[in-house]
């Protein structure tokens, strides 16, 4: 494990293309353990596309790319589930199985990805339960929460397997002003507490109130951004 700092993704001219058609070219990015990255543009501008390449869902058609310690331009199918374990992803409108409690939703992931003991597992919930500021809602169904209280328990699942780098994709965008923000703070704080942190928005507000590097996806380029009334 490196410490505070270190990079943690690395790209140099990199080009990205969809269906043949070049979403993002000349991309260069140097994000490191610690930080807390916003990106921002319109929608089809990229920033989807951009994070779906730090998980290998999307390839990179041409330049350097480095995610952890994964070369992304030659990485092969079965280093991609490692690779996976290593980032947490949280998601516009949470994705949790709703046929099953929160501690059971938790609990699979955990199991998924090799934790044996019942007792191991119990113990991390209720950790990243904490963390999340849900303790004692893990007998909960989905549907009995919040969409607030479902994207924290979205993050706390994120968060199981102590990733370096926590991705979130619109993580605000179906919560009202107040809740954005409670979630933006704890991610926030998750980066302060050492993971990267990559957040895609559309929220200006959010920029101001809780500081970050801000990068803008705008024809076709990707381009790091200081003031906000720009």
């Amino acid at each position: 494990m490196g410490g505070m700092g270190e990079t943690l993704i690395a790209y140099k001219n990199v080009e990205i293309r969809q269906q043949e058609l070049c979403v993002l070219e000349g991309v260069n990015l140097e994000l490191r353990a610690g930080e807390f990255i916003y990106l921002t543009g319109k929608v089809g501008s990229g920033k989807t596309s951009l994070l779906k390449t730090f998980y290998a869902e999307l390839g990179i058609f041409s330049g350097q790319a480095q995610v952890l310690e994964y070369d992304m331009r030659r990485i092969k199918r079965k280093q991609i589930p490692p690779l996976r374990r290593k980032l947490g992803i949280v998601f516009q409108d949470f994705q949790l199985l709703t046929d099953r409690s929160v501690f059971d939703n938790l609990d699979f992931v955990l199991r998924a990805t090799g934790w044996k003991r019942t007792s191991d597992r119990r113990d991390r919930i209720d950790e990243v339960m904490t963390l999340v500021g849900m303790s004692n809602k893990g007998y909960k169904y989905p549907n009995e929460l919040s969409g607030g209280e479902q994207q924290r328990i979205a993050i706390a699942r994120a968060m199981l397997n102590s990733p370096r780098i926590i991705l979130a994709d619109e993580p605000t965008g179906n919560l009202d002003v107040e809740t954005g923000r409670a979630i933006t703070a704890l991610l926030h704080e998750i980066s302060h507490n050492g993971s990267l942190v990559v957040m895609t928005t559309h929220n200006r507000l959010l920029l101001s109130e809780f500081p970050g590097r801000m990068f803008r996806c705008e024809g076709h380029r990707l381009e790091e951004f200081t003031e906000l009334s720009e």
